[in-house]
């Protein structure tokens, strides 16, 4: 396996254990209400929603860095959870903000095409 392709792995796992601290921890906080563009009354409202989505991004963290723990075993592990971040990067971009489909679906696009043989 690709120590490129790991590495890329290991950044969108990061990626997504910044965004657990965001939605979980930081989310009425100055720093996650201007990630996210919320007014102090939105945030207030929306942070059992938030957290929640937080703690889905630390379930697809902890699912790469299982895959990449498993070393050339992880391979299936890790083609499924860069699929779910994918299509999550998807889904928000398409309902949420085009955005996401840069920080979010790109990489785990990146990931997949050099884990997987042309």
């Amino acid at each position: 396996m690709s120590m490129v392709a790991n590495s890329v792995i290991a950044a969108i796992a990061l990626l997504h254990l910044w965004f657990l601290i965001l939605e979980m921890f930081l989310w009425t906080k100055p720093a996650g209400r201007r990630a996210f563009g919320l007014s102090a009354e939105l945030a207030r409202q929306t942070k059992a929603l938030a957290a929640n989505q937080g703690l889905y991004n630390g379930f697809l963290a902890a699912g790469l860095v299982w895959g990449l723990s498993l070393g050339s075993a992880g391979l299936g592990v890790k083609i499924f959870f860069l699929g779910c971040v994918l299509l999550a990067g998807i889904f928000g971009g398409l309902t949420a903000s085009r955005k996401i489909l840069w920080i979010q679906a790109l990489p785990a696009l990146i990931a997949l095409a050099l884990l997987l043989p042309a």
